[in-house]
Parts: structure tokens; C-alpha cells; sequence
């Protein structure tokens, strides 16, 4: 459940709900279903960047430098799928939501939301070179 005034669960929640639609645009088959996922999940990743771009943003660099590579490699996939709809595309799309959004939401309190996301950003092995 979203807990109001919490960012970090807010942007988990969002992360997860994309994912969901997009496995399940995926598992019927329906290119148009999907590509409407896509395009959710392409505007969640669009928004989470501006965030990520802002002077203000307290997101440390490394963090913020590597969640902005998963955010091109985000572009790039929406873009070939787009180009050239592969099912099997949304995969990587579809595990990156559910790292981040795990990372995201098993943060407790006393550590910081940043530290737990960049372990699962980078221990998700996806090549995110820019």
C-alpha cells in the first residue's frame, strides 16, 4: 500500500504496477496492449529522470549517474520496441521495474533509500553502457 508523503514507496508502488502491466500485456499477446504498457512505463522512467536531472535532487552522484544509465537503456528499449514489437523485449524492461521496485520498498528506515537502490541497480546485471 502507498503510504502518503513517502516518496521512496510511492516511486516502488509506480515501478511494480508498470511491470505488472507489462507481463501482462506480454502473456496475451497483444501488441497494442503492450505497447501502451510500454509507453506507461516509458513515462514513469521519463518522470523518475526530470527527478534525477534536478539541481536539488538528493540522490548521491554515483546513484543518480547510474539510475539515469538505467534510464537511457529504458529509452533505447522502448524505442527498438517500438521500431520492431518483440515480446521478449519488455523481459529486461519488466526485471529492472521489479529490482528497483524490491530495492525500493525493502529500505527500512534507518538506512538510505540510495544505497539499497544502487546495489539493486547494479547487481541486476543488465548492460547499461550509455
Amino acid at each position: 500500500m502507498i503510504q502518503p508523503g513517502d516518496p521512496r514507496k510511492t516511486e516502488a508502488w509506480a515501478l511494480m504496477q508498470a511491470a505488472v502491466r507489462m507481463k501482462l500485456a506480454q502473456d496475451s499477446g497483444d501488441f497494442d496492449q503492450m505497447r501502451t504498457a510500454l509507453r506507461l512505463n516509458w513515462r514513469l522512467w521519463t518522470i523518475l529522470q526530470s527527478d534525477l536531472l534536478e539541481p536539488d535532487c538528493p540522490v548521491p552522484p554515483d546513484l543518480r549517474a547510474n539510475m539515469l544509465s538505467l534510464s537511457n537503456f529504458v529509452d533505447r528499449q522502448a524505442v527498438a520496441f517500438m521500431a520492431n514489437p518483440d515480446a521478449r523485449l519488455l523481459d529486461t524492461l519488466i526485471s529492472i521495474n521489479r529490482e528497483i521496485s524490491a530495492g525500493l520498498s525493502t529500505t527500512d528506515e534507518s538506512s538510505s533509500a540510495s544505497g539499497d537502490a544502487s546495489e539493486v541497480a547494479v547487481s541486476s546485471g543488465h548492460n547499461v553502457q550509455t
